[in-house]
């Protein structure tokens, strides 16, 4: 197939060297041409440019920009595209997303890959970037099956595992498995910033290791996608860091209290119910 990626960064770029690795012809868009150079210098696609005609010849469309780009660039596409072709993004909010494109795509499915690194940029993307990964889809009631089936056929040929779920669904999901952990990350590492006594700050650095590493990765991660990410699912954020704040207030007072063996059944209960996220 003819397949255009709109967005050449982490997850465009690796959908790139997956897709074409199977023989797709894959057509790249990003608007910096140095990045289209660059792109194709790496073997993500066929061809490269920032001029959003290049792909008029794609039966299937990805958008990868940044979510605050997906719904202007891709009005920005619909001149060129023809009628049959299949649009989806890889945007990880998908309700006000959806809701904006549907009405002016038919053939459209809102989708998200559950995959990434603390990296960004054409030079982070990997090949295998999603296999064993889940890849969420969420059609509507007017999605055409013919265009669900095709963007299936290709998210089970990254060897990702495919979840079907309605928008809305998919924000509340994410608000607490994803978005959530971002703003907690960040937080933390906040938090240990704030200490006053220059030693100690130091000393908490030099002995900082593999919990900490843990913890704080992905609020080590790219700032601009933390505000999209708290710009486009607001108000599933917002009721996450709610509950989240409710149970860091539990934990105080059951501290402060020494109330130890009410916070040892706490700590037993997420002991016991981490391994039905993770594992």
């Amino acid at each position: 197939m003819d397949i255009g990626i709109l967005g050449l960064g982490l997850i465009g770029g690796s959908l790139g060297f997956d897709l074409r690795s199977q023989g797709h012809r894959l057509l790249g868009v990003s608007r910096r041409e140095s990045t289209c150079q660059k792109a194709v210098a790496l073997g993500s696609v066929d061809r490269a440019s920032a001029d959003l005609s290049l792909l008029a010849a794609a039966e299937v469309v990805f958008i990868c920009t940044p979510l605050a780009l997906i719904v202007p660039q891709f009005a920005q596409l619909i001149p060129y595209l023809s009628p049959t072709t299949v649009v989806t993004d890889v945007g990880s909010a998908k309700a006000e997303i959806v809701e904006a494109i549907s009405p002016l795509w038919n053939n459209f499915i809102g989708g998200h890959p559950m995959a990434g690194t603390a990296d960004s940029g054409i030079e982070a993307a990997q090949r295998h970037l999603f296999v064993d990964k889940p890849y969420v889809l969420t059609p509507i009631t007017t999605t055409p099956t013919t265009a669900i089936t095709i963007v299936e056929e290709i998210v089970r040929s990254l060897g990702a595992n495919i979840y079907h779920c309605q928008p809305e669904q998919h924000d509340r999901a994410v608000s607490w498995i994803s978005h959530l952990p971002v703003m907690v990350s960040s937080s933390l590492i906040a938090a240990c910033l704030s200490e006053t006594d220059p030693e100690v700050l130091q000393l908490a650095q030099k002995l900082a290791s593999s919990g900490f590493r843990d913890t704080s990765r992905v609020g080590g991660g790219n700032p601009e996608l933390g505000i999209m990410m708290a710009r486009y699912n607001r108000q599933a954020l917002l009721r996450s860091l709610h509950q989240y704040r409710h149970n860091l207030d539990e934990l105080t007072n059951l501290i402060e209290q020494e109330n130890w063996a009410v916070l040892e059944s706490k700590l037993k209960l997420t002991q016991q119910a981490r391994p039905n996220f993770v594992e």
